[in-house]
């Protein structure tokens, strides 16, 4: 790319040729004040107008954030007038907005409040009647709430960008404009998957999740005996929450702060990771075997299950019929645990700890229960659990490091923890189904071939003979590329991996925000590096285990030894597996 001549503040810089004044400046080490800055290129409107500096061949002011720079541009940040228009644009949005910031879960990572003390903004400049309101909270995963919404679009890019949705948009004009489902529907009315992408790049609370904490609370306080369970990629980030770098592993920390939250047991849902790999694999090897469905698609996330529902109900028979890990764990919880301790299932009350808002739904689809129980009673986001940890008091940085509890349901191998990965869950049942076919482990547990951020992997694989072509993606547009092979019949693959978020639950929903100005940490460009920087504290796990594949977690044997019997045996179907619906109705949450 070739270098250009500009000037900031009258100091002579060489940047690149292509770049817009925000992402000039950023790089020359100035941060404009802005609601879309390097927020993953998901708004380039310029309809805030929060970012507005002078700039020379302009008539008046310009948006940073889509001006682009040329030869000889100098560029003014600090003068009376950029500096009291940029005021009166965030004071505009703010006499719009409902400023109940103490009440509001996106207080201290609110970008619209970053602003404001950014620029000065006053309070109560512009006085006068506000947009009509929407709040929406009918769905177990997500909260809209247009009183917090200042229309900047990320959402509504996001959703495009990561799954070629058009789920949110724009509606009515003027000053009646919302960001909604088509006819301003709840989200339980559209066909919305939950993934919670939007949730990611709302600068405000306008996007949340669903809490769950309440619901922990009642537990607790009535007497239930509470267990927790904490998915792989949850520890990949949830240092993020306490000033840590991203990609730090906080296992160690994660454990002593769940066991000082009261939980009965801590658990590691990359137990039942293991035994999804042993259930998947099976059911794999049994469809090459007995000419079932192919290719088969996984099913641990259940973003990507509701798309397929909504979108693909004619091909829902090359899903795996698989539950999630921690569905899994709960059914085994509630059943096998609960019978070795002496605890009834009714009283035992199953929380999971998912960096995913679809979780949420997931956790009350009817086909998730097992004698009438729930097999996962609550789901917390990585984001509450840190909310949940500040609010008890406890200092997470100076935890000491203590390990999950070790019980009859904690071993777990290396190949579990890379299931919070894209590409992961196929490398883990790569690794056991190469032992199944040849009867020996593959020398090298790695399959290169499957990891990257790419939008479609894929590779071939020699297994004893038999040729299995796989395919990786993340996110619905990789998605529907596949799918439609797959409608066509010309799917050349045996077995396909799909995540719903981009990057795996790496990047889940329920994630802590990558946000530049609430992580000044880092010292490199966050955007570009932060789903590496999780994926490497989870492969860094994965290579410190002594055991790295499903098939070889004694627990796990035990389990089918004692209780299942074997990999995809009729008791296993009836706890482990679960069925599909191509004309699923949304519920409310109870």
């Amino acid at each position: 790319m070739a270098l250009i001549n500009i000037k900031i503040e009258g100091i002579p810089y060489q940047v690149e040729e292509g770049l817009t004044i925000l992402e000039a400046a950023k790089k020359c080490g100035y941060e404009i004040p802005s609601l879309c800055a390097y927020n993953h290129g998901e708004c380039n409107r310029g309809s805030c107008r929060v970012c507005l500096v002078e700039a020379t061949g302009a008539r008046g002011l310009v948006a940073s954030c889509v001006y682009p720079v040329n030869e000889g541009m100098e560029i003014t940040i600090s003068s009376p007038a950029a500096t009291k228009a940029r005021r009166a644009s965030v004071e505009l949005l703010l006499s719009n907005h409902n400023r109940n910031c103490q009440e509001c879960d996106k207080n201290e990572k609110c970008e619209l409040l970053h602003v404001a003390r950014l620029t000065g903004a006053r309070e109560g400049m512009f006085q006068g009647s506000q947009t009509p309101t929407t709040f929406d909270d009918l769905t177990p995963s997500i909260v809209r709430d247009t009183s917090k919404c200042v229309l900047c679009g990320r959402c509504v890019t996001r959703c495009q960008n990561a799954h070629g949705n058009g789920i949110l948009g724009f509606e009515n004009r003027g000053f009646n404009t919302i960001v909604g489902p088509a006819e301003n529907r709840s989200f339980i009315e559209s066909p919305c998957i939950m993934c919670g992408q939007c949730i990611n790049v709302c600068p405000t609370g306008a996007l949340m999740e669903k809490s769950e904490i309440d619901k922990v609370d009642a537990a607790m306080a009535a007497g239930k005996y509470v267990v927790v369970q904490t998915a792989p990629a949850v520890r990949a980030a949830l240092g993020e929450e306490f000033g840590m770098k991203i990609g730090t592993p906080v296992t160690g920390k994660m454990c002593a702060a769940l066991r000082r939250l009261g939980f009965k047991k801590v658990f590691d849902t990359n137990f039942a990771a293991d035994l999804t790999i042993m259930e998947e694999a099976t059911e794999l090897l049994g469809r090459i075997k007995n000419g079932g469905a192919l290719p088969m698609i996984t099913s641990c996330s259940p973003g990507w299950i509701n798309y397929a529902e909504y979108y693909y109900g004619d091909q829902l028979d090359h899903l795996s019929s698989c539950k999630s890990p921690h569905e899994m764990f709960g059914a085994i919880l509630k059943s096998y645990y609960a019978e070795k301790i002496g605890v009834k299932p009714e009283d035992m009350f199953v929380v999971s700890i998912m960096p995913c808002s679809s979780k949420k739904y997931e956790e009350q689809r009817p086909e998730l229960e097992t004698n009438g129980l729930r097999d996962v009673d609550a789901v917390l986001t990585t984001r509450e659990l840190g909310k949940l940890i500040k609010r008890s008091g406890i200092n997470f940085t100076k935890l000491p490091d203590e390990d999950f509890d070790q019980d009859i349901v904690h071993d777990y191998t290396g190949a579990g923890v890379i299931f919070g990965v894209t590409g992961g869950v196929m490398e883990a049942a790569l690794r056991t189904a190469y032992f199944v076919l040849t009867g020996k482990e593959r020398e090298g547990v790695v399959f290169n071939e499957v990891r990257g951020f790419e939008s479609i992997r894929e590779a071939e694989f020699d297994l004893a003979g038999q040729k299995i072509k796989v395919a990786v993606t993340s996110g619905m547009k990789g998605a529907k590329v596949l799918l439609d092979q797959i409608r066509e019949g010309t799917s050349p693959y045996t077995f396909i991996e799909i995540m719903g978020c981009p990057g795996g639950c790496i990047n889940g929903g329920g994630q802590p925000y990558v946000r530049e100005a609430f992580l000044p940490n880092e010292d490199d460009d966050i955007l570009d590096t932060y789903q590496a920087k999780r994926a490497a504290a989870l492969y860094s796990e994965d290579e410190r285990q002594e055991l790295r594949q499903s098939h070889r977690n004694a627990q796990v044997k035990a389990l089918y030894d004692e209780f299942l019997g074997e990999p995809n045996s009729h008791k296993a179907h009836e706890l482990l597996h679960t069925t599909y619906n191509k004309n699923r109705e949304r519920f409310p949450q109870k």
